[in-house]
């Protein structure tokens, strides 16, 4: 398969020209781009059908996703970065955007307006739930890979273990996930719009070591119960307190009064109340994967990961970033990310299938240079440049991907970190063996019911 090269600011160049301006403005059209993982993310203030087709035939463009007034680009794995740079560059040299907003008449209300009318509780929630871990990630990436890393130098020689360094390296690779209440904490003020120090204060009263040592009125304390959902409970709790208490402390005395008394009742609530409440449903989410994958087995993989594409089409994926984490907080590893990683094996082996099936060379272009990165574990330009928009493609996909998970939750494979899958996720398992069978069984799966399958080849344009 032949890779495409692709010149960053031309391709930028070329984005910019297709969503276009409004009147006579050049680029006014953006309010503003940023970028995730895999996509630049485009914010404008009117798009239309023949402009995301166009996108779309742009060299270097993977898959075009809209969501309400945004326009997600699908660029891959650091291209993303760098057009997105691009692209700002590019709006600051024609001064068009200042701080991402665009210059011009009411465009920011415009975005408002559309923004408000597309958002939905479940949605919005959602997006706050991942915002809080999405700046982890490196941090769960770098990690997961030490410890994994380690623990395979370990196994295959037991006398590593007594090693100084492979003790610190196994130090840092439990840094994360030791200060994991703390980061979330901060993050998860920011997100509900409190002071971040202030959800670190508290997220660290509730893990407190010295916690196990005070007993009031025959209730015994356990730090860190609840592990993550406690902690974004109580921060929610802690903004929502604090931003009341802003409105009804007069000014001169708010810079003390409103810190201290949200610490102060927000801590309170914390451990009489909130905290045990997040500590109940930590439990009963542990509980409930644990028993239903060791029950079910590979009826439940099988359910679990044929799913779970549709799932993340629909953004309901964004809600297993904390029961990713509290599982390993509770047994040191996920026994469920795993099993959604086949569903993003499946889909590789779909896009196999078109790749040798299509005549279309734009097609197969988009495959050649979506497929490394999706073996990687990235599958946004896989799901929005290939197996989506032809659909059959996607039933397979979905059906090797059922097929991978049966295997691996067979065997109950767990992952030490989250946030990456794919072929990288293989070193932070604990059955190496058996997840790399399961990779290899939703390839090959994914790739048979795709070409069985079939679907209509779209034609060259």
């Amino acid at each position: 398969m032949e890779t495409i090269k692709i010149n960053t600011d031309e391709l930028a160049r070329n984005i910019l020209n297709t969503v276009g301006g409004t009147g006579n403005v050049l680029y006014s059209n953006v309010i503003e781009a940023t970028n995730c993982m895999t996509r630049l993310r485009l914010r404008l203030i009117e798009k239309n059908e023949f402009m995301i087709e166009a996108l779309k035939k742009i060299d270097g463009v993977l898959g075009v996703n809209e969501d309400g007034d945004e326009v997600q680009i699908i660029l891959g794995v650091g291209r993303a970065t760098t057009v997105t740079n691009a692209v700002n560059k590019i709006l600051e040299a024609t001064n068009n955007v200042k701080v991402g907003k665009v210059k011009i008449g009411d465009a920011q209300a415009v975005h408002d307006k559309i923004r408000a009318k597309n958002a939905t509780p479940i949605k919005l929630f959602f997006k706050k739930i991942s915002s809080i871990f999405t700046p982890l990630i490196p941090g769960f990436i770098a990690c997961g890979l030490i410890t994994g890393l380690v623990s395979c130098a370990i196994k295959i020689s037991p006398e590593l273990a007594d090693e100084q360094i492979i003790k610190l390296l196994m130090i840092a690779g439990n840094a994360v996930f030791w200060g994991m209440n703390l980061f979330v904490g901060i993050n998860a003020a920011k997100i509900f719009g409190g002071t971040p120090i202030l959800g670190g204060v508290l997220a660290a009263l509730m893990t407190h070591p010295a916690l196990a040592d005070v007993n009031i009125f025959g209730n015994a304390f356990v730090p860190g119960r609840g592990g993550v959902i406690s902690v974004i409970i109580v921060a929610a709790f802690g903004a929502w307190l604090e931003k009341h208490l802003h409105k009804i402390i007069p000014e001169m005395f708010d810079l003390f009064l409103t810190p201290l008394v949200t610490v102060l009742m927000a801590g309170t609530a914390a451990i009489f109340i909130l905290q045990p409440i997040g500590g109940a449903l930590s439990d009963a989410i542990g509980s409930a994967a644990t028993t239903a994958i060791q029950s079910g087995g590979a009826f439940v993989g099988f359910i679990l990961a044929g799913v779970w594409l549709p799932l993340v089409m629909l953004g309901i994926h964004q809600a297993m970033t904390p029961i990713h984490v509290d599982l390993i907080a509770q047994f040191g590893v996920t026994i469920l990310l795993p099993i959604l990683a086949m569903a993003g094996a499946g889909q590789v082996g779909a896009s196999i299938a078109v790749y040798f099936k299509t005549k279309n060379k734009l097609l197969k272009k988009t495959i050649a240079s979506a497929l490394p990165v999706g073996m990687m574990g990235v599958g946004e330009p896989l799901i929005y440049g290939v197996t989506f928009p032809l659909f059959k493609p996607f039933i397979g996909a979905c059906i090797g991907g059922a097929f991978g998970g049966a295997v691996v939750a067979t065997f109950t494979v767990g992952a030490a970190t989250l946030g990456i899958s794919g072929l990288p996720l293989a070193a932070t398992t604990n059955n190496i063996p058996v997840y790399f069978l399961g990779l290899i069984v939703a390839y090959v799966v994914g790739f048979i019911a795709t070409w069985f399958i079939g679907f209509d080849d779209p034609p060259e344009t």
